[in-house]
């Protein structure tokens, strides 16, 4: 894996291996920032299923004030935040080891921008949207990043969601989502 664009831009840093690691693909990635890169400068950002941490390290790059990272492998956050140490982000980045859902029932900070990446083979991408727009998670205007399968994108609630940009690549379809009021 490779940060794409910003500061760190062109570093390589190592991808290890736990079931469901799934990393987003450079060209998602710079597909996605391009959409994003009008609102990332000094944005708080969650990435809410980060595994390596490549979307919110490419946000944090690209001038992202802050990135909280939840993940609930302790092996893979533990090498997350090690990657964070050695990008010296430390100050600016935060990992916590824990499952999203429970992450969620905690007390809610505004976030601008969210990266939703649930593990594929999970029924977590609709149950972590309720629980970002229910739970005072997003910053009035925040956008949130949405990763799935092909074919398995989130069931929106037209009165509730706007899907701004979205694409399919391969197997992946990623979409870029706002709530509706």
């Amino acid at each position: 894996m490779r940060i794409i664009g910003g500061d760190w831009g062109g570093r390589r840093f190592p991808v290890g291996t736990a079931p469901g690691l799934r990393p987003t693909a450079d060209r998602n990635r710079e597909t996605v920032f391009n959409w994003l890169q009008p609102t990332l400068r000094g944005a708080h950002v969650l990435d809410l299923f980060a595994g390596t941490g490549a979307l919110g390290l490419e946000a944090l790059s690209r001038g992202a004030a802050s990135a909280t990272f939840v993940e609930r492998s302790r092996p893979v956050a533990a090498a997350l935040q090690k990657l964070i140490e050695r990008l010296e982000a430390t100050p600016r980045a935060r990992v916590l080891t824990m499952d999203a859902r429970r992450f969620l029932r905690s007390d809610p900070v505004a976030f601008d921008l969210v990266f939703v990446d649930p593990p594929f083979r999970s029924d977590w991408l609709d149950a972590a949207l309720i629980g970002l727009a229910q739970g005072g998670w997003l910053a009035d205007a925040a956008q949130v990043y949405v990763e799935a399968r092909a074919g398995h994108a989130p069931t929106l609630d037209p009165g509730d969601w706007v899907c701004q940009r979205q694409k399919t690549a391969g197997d992946v379809w990623f979409g870029l989502l706002q709530r509706a009021d």
